[in-house]
């Protein structure tokens, strides 16, 4: 069934001490973007509005089902590679990042890639579901099974990602493939939401009746009252029957402020105009505001007061990021270390090229000489809650050694239909009819 969409794209700065938007979204008949850039790295404005702009020459293209999720892998690791070359251009832009959710539209399909905490729900029916997955350090100790759900909605680390675009050939979005229908109701949104609402909230507002710009207006407003700190930005987007749809592209956020306005009602830009205007912007830096003259009184105390406001969110960032260094180094795995059994002091994660964590044991205990099962086990890391437990499973692992592993023959004993093991002096033309494996061991 032909479909089409309507959709409503929302951005605020927020609450907190964040100067500028650091968000950017477009959305179009046929494309969906919301790129967060990330606040700690230099220059996120130009990062999402850079990655926008040079994914936004999809909409209008013509794509079938069967490679659109191939064109839109390639454009993301074009823009990837965008972020490299302008990355190396200037101080200001070094290290720049940010999250990417893309969705590119041919008839009831829908390619999407993700890349970050940024989100994406599906309501369909009264049923919200979210589509894509965090790649962040909070839901590392979720699949780890570290932390509970309800621990994670208040983890003083939620936003620390770690997968985003930064320019690094690694820096690799997830990929699938999606079936749309007349009725459902998407939304993107960048962690300034899903971090500050709670999950039910923005549940019942979406299952709320309403065009597509009221709940994008409700989550914005609800975003606020939460008191959230972090850019807020959303794209709620409805399915809708063929020729019911939206044609007119939206463009909120870093790319819209960079000089990118929303595109008037009275003209529809081509494909090429949508991206020769955005990609132009992005790639210009904005100009520094004014500073008032250096030998004015009011000058020199304005510029005192900024210097302590910029002194003071430095020291709280600081603060805020010694803290978390300090928290992964009270944790501990168990993993491999060039062939034998090691004990790390951190996580077993990586942060872009920073590592979280270190070597604190090195042991005698070769993996190739434990059971197979188990070298797999510890190759994938086993999560420890301190050093002496930590200590306590690498004994464990120890103990296994001595054990004989192979598979013990079961024979059937046809006078009372149990399966008991018999004896070396069994018959060779019996079968065994199963095999079971001592205690210690797995299969």
């Amino acid at each position: 069934m032909s479909v089409a969409l309507t959709y409503a794209a929302r951005s605020h700065i927020g609450l907190g001490s964040k100067s500028r938007n650091e968000d950017s979204a477009y959305a179009g008949p046929e494309l969906l973007v919301l790129c967060d850039g990330m606040g700690g790295h230099a220059a996120g404005d130009v990062a999402s509005s850079l990655v926008v702009g040079e994914l936004v020459h999809l909409d209008g293209e013509s794509h079938g089902a069967d490679d659109m999720l191939d064109i839109l892998e390639t454009a993301v690791m074009d823009a990837n590679d965008r972020l490299a070359e302008v990355g190396h251009e200037s101080a200001e832009t070094g290290g720049m990042g940010t999250t990417c959710i893309a969705m590119l539209r041919s008839g009831n399909k829908l390619a999407v890639a993700n890349v970050g905490d940024s989100r994406a729900y599906l309501r369909r029916g009264s049923r919200v579901t979210q589509i894509t997955r965090d790649h962040s350090f909070v839901q590392q100790l979720l699949d780890e099974g570290r932390i509970s759900p309800e621990e994670a909605l208040h983890h003083p680390q939620r936003s620390l990602v770690t997968r985003v675009l930064t320019g690094r050939t690694e820096d690799h979005p997830d990929l699938s493939m999606r079936e749309v229908r007349a009725g459902d109701r998407i939304l993107i949104c960048s962690d300034g939401l899903s971090d500050y609402v709670a999950e039910s909230t923005i549940t019942e507002i979406l299952c709320s009746e309403g065009k597509a710009g009221d709940i994008a207006d409700q989550l914005v407003a609800i975003g606020l009252r939460a008191s959230t700190r972090d850019n807020i930005t959303v794209v709620v987007v409805d399915v809708v029957e063929a020729g019911d749809g939206t044609t007119q592209p939206q463009v909120v956020g870093a790319v819209s402020e960079l000089g990118t306005a929303p595109v008037a009602a009275t003209h529809t830009q081509t494909p090429a105009e949508k991206a020769a205007a955005l990609t132009r912007h992005t790639q210009d830096e904005p100009e520094a505001p004014a500073l008032a003259e250096e030998n004015s009184p009011h000058g020199f105390f304005t510029f005192l007061r900024r210097s302590l406001v910029t002194i003071a969110i430095a020291a709280v960032v600081a603060a805020g990021a010694y803290g978390s260094y300090v928290w992964t180094q009270q944790q501990y795995f168990v993993g491999v270390e060039d062939g034998n059994v090691a004990i790390f002091n951190g996580i077993s994660q990586d942060l872009g090229p920073i590592s979280l964590s270190k070597t604190d044991e090195v042991t005698d205990l070769a993996v190739s000489d434990l059971p197979t099962y188990y070298q797999s086990q510890v190759e994938g890391t086993l999560s420890a809650d301190d050093r002496a437990d930590a200590q306590m499973r690498v004994a464990e692992l120890r103990a296994l050694i001595s054990v004989d592993c192979t598979p013990v023959p079961v024979y059937p004993n046809t006078e009372d239909d149990l399966f008991l093991p018999l004896p070396d002096s069994v018959e060779a033309e019996q079968v065994p009819e199963s095999y079971t494996f001592p205690e210690g061991c797995a299969p």
